[in-house]
């Protein structure tokens, strides 16, 4: 679940991507937010990664990472610097997501880092015990 809060469109202009998030499937395409944090994930040596696009964004003040039953919650903010002339298509508010963990998943042990724009977080994953045993067949007669 992706969430954000929204500027006002400048001068009364609708912005095309409020319009077309709100159209499910348009075209027969998936529906997604295009202002909502873009995360990647995958599995690799025993950890669970999540990576989370996060430009422009100061780590130490506008990036919370938050666990709780296990709901990986990150949340950034970024700030719309003022200028006196141009325009900019930036997006800018405050951007969350919501990532539910897998199985396993050791929260005590989440890290989290921030570099070249990108965050990414580390999730240990318990290993599992895995045991193959026979299972008896019975005859039906």
């Amino acid at each position: 679940m992706t969430t954000e809060q929204r500027r006002e469109p400048r001068r009364g202009i609708p912005d095309l991507f409020d319009w077309a998030e709100n159209i499910p499937g348009m075209f027969g395409w998936p529906q997604v937010n295009p202002r909502g944090i873009r995360v990647e994930d995958f599995g690799e040596n025993g950890n669970y990664k999540i990576r989370a696009e996060l430009p422009g964004i100061d780590p130490d003040r506008d990036v919370s990472v938050k666990v709780d039953e296990g709901v990986l919650s990150i949340e950034a903010e970024r700030r719309e610097e003022k200028r006196d002339r141009g325009r900019s298509e930036f997006r800018y508010g405050v951007f969350s997501r919501r990532i539910v963990l897998p199985q396993g998943a050791d929260e005590s042990r989440i890290t989290a880092r921030y570099s070249d724009g990108i965050l990414e977080v580390t999730v240990p994953m318990a290993e599992e015990e895995h045991e193959v045993r026979a299972v008896p067949v019975e005859r039906a007669d």
